[in-house]
């Protein structure tokens, strides 16, 4: 995975996630000329914990607190009960609501 013609004394940085199930969640390799984003990473982390908990996934770019996404498995009837806040259906697959742990 190191290029052919690096210098041998270059690291590749590897980031791993491991959830409290003893997974894998994440991964990500960084080549020796590119830093790693903490921010990132830690929204990764907020998402991964939020992602367990409830019944959603996160856009790109999300961050604590904004509206996340509903899984399509999730009918309209169980999506009333399970967001008390509500959601938004923008396309019958596509339905919004806000965060819920907040």
């Amino acid at each position: 995975m190191i290029h052919p013609n690096a210098d041998n004394t270059f690291t590749v940085r590897s980031v791993f996630i491991i959830g409290p199930d003893k997974k894998v969640k994440l991964t990500l390799t960084y080549p020796a000329s590119t830093g790693r984003n903490f921010q990132e990473l830690l929204r990764v982390i907020d998402s991964l914990q939020l992602t367990a908990g409830y019944k959603v996934a996160t856009p790109v770019d999300w961050k604590q607190g904004e509206d996340c996404i509903i899984v399509p498995a999730v009918s309209n009837e169980e999506a009333s009960s399970l967001f008390p806040k509500g959601f938004t259906q923008i396309k019958p697959y596509l339905r919004t609501t806000p965060q819920p742990n907040l």
